[in-house]
């Protein structure tokens, strides 16, 4: 039976973080007292500094040997299985949907329906529900979704952006395909193929070769094999990972959690003090720059009410029915099951949002998706938390 103790205890960890939103978007649309110039330094503080050492202080302090793997596997289980739906609407999808069909949709859809938010707003939001152990448990989706499933995100754009970039004008010769180490995305709007078969950064090539570089069209051309668009793809997406400061963090985490429990080793006091007066501040930080990202778009919902309700609808229902079913598929019951189901409506993360705008694809949707499954997250949250409560 839940308590009204317990919905207090809930609303007295969450309220605060839609306390910094709010105070972001206020300082820039009510009171001007940010400036949307600002936002870009505050934003690129929060990405570089705050998060990611929020990040390693949340992994590093989680015993990953006692990681529950039923409860990965369940997570791991709901993300193949709307890939593999996914992959069946592609190839069987009617003619008359066949818009919403294809590479692009399955990626936004995957987004939508699985990438949420569970650092910044699941951690503090499922805790209070369910206790430190729930916690413990949505720090192990985190690491999972850091390492694995961003890791195929940024594949799957890279993928699409490569066939778009050289279909229908790959070289004769597939030995003299190379990428260029300046060149961080295979985008068309960034990259370009040479005539020797070398694809380059499209800046540095017009500065090169004054008006010689190529457009990259989806003109319909013959398809690149596949060995080809790997070897375009993977220097890419290593390059993308080993740049990200997440991917830094995540990985000295993991590694310290690991070394910590297993030899049960102290941090030194002057490093763990100079982690935590930034890692401390990056929770309330992280949600004030999604305030002020908020604040700097044009519209709150940048879509139709259809396809702002389509989204909603993706990621609070299809999102927690696929992982119930999951859930039960690796046999995980009661109060396990009830975490698994909450923190799958958690709202969208924001990453993927950033991948959809870099790479020109649904950018529009995400953004909806993210600003309006943040503004409603509470009460949906404690709508499954009261219902599954009373089963």
């Amino acid at each position: 039976m839940i308590r009204w103790h317990d919905l207090y205890m809930v609303m007295s960890a969450v309220v605060p973080l839609y306390v910094a939103m709010i105070l972001a978007y206020g300082s820039v649309r009510w009171w001007a007292v940010i400036t949307p110039e600002q936002c870009a330094g505050i934003n690129r503080f929060v990405a570089v500094f705050a998060v990611p050492l929020l990040v390693f202080k949340v992994i590093s302090a989680t015993d990953l040997y006692a990681m529950d793997i039923r409860f990965a596997a369940a997570d791991t289980l709901q993300k193949l299985l709307v890939l593999a739906a996914l992959a069946v609407w592609c190839r069987l999808a009617p003619a008359r949907y066949g818009r919403f069909a294809g590479l692009d949709w399955s990626i936004t859809l995957f987004s939508l329906s699985t990438l949420t938010n569970s650092l910044i707003v699941g951690l503090p939001l499922i805790a209070p529900m369910y206790g430190p152990h729930a916690g413990h448990l949505v720090v192990q989706l985190v690491v999972l979704q850091c390492i694995v499933w961003y890791t195929l995100l940024i594949f799957l754009f890279e993928f699409r952006a490569a066939r778009v970039l050289v279909a229908g004008r790959f070289p004769v010769s597939l030995a003299a395909v190379c990428v260029d180490p300046e060149v961080a995305s295979l985008d068309g709007n960034t990259a370009e193929v040479a005539p020797d078969g070398t694809v380059r950064d499209k800046t540095e090539a017009a500065v090169q070769e004054a008006g010689t570089t190529v457009e990259a069209k989806d003109g319909g051309g013959a398809t690149p094999p596949f060995g080809l668009m790997l070897r375009l793809i993977l220097p890419i997406v290593w390059r993308r990972l080993i740049r990200n400061p997440n991917t830094h963090a995540c990985v000295l985490g993991l590694a310290w959690s690991l070394i910590k429990f297993r030899f049960h080793i102290t941090m030194p006091a002057i490093v763990a003090n100079s982690i935590s007066i930034l890692s401390d501040a990056g929770l309330g930080m992280a949600m004030f720059s999604l305030g002020l990202f908020m604040a700097i778009q044009p519209k709150i919902i940048a879509d139709s009410n259809t396809v702002t309700a389509a989204t909603m609808a993706i990621r609070f229902l299809l999102g927690p029915a696929v992982m119930a079913i999951a859930s039960a598929a690796v046999g995980l019951r009661g109060t396990l099951l009830r975490i698994a189901i909450v923190q799958a409506a958690i709202p969208l993360g924001i990453v993927p949002f950033v991948f959809a705008r870099e790479y020109n694809l649904h950018a529009a949707i995400l953004c909806t998706g993210v600003i309006f499954s943040t503004l409603i997250a509470l009460p949906v949250a404690l709508v499954y938390y009261i219902i599954l409560g009373l089963l």
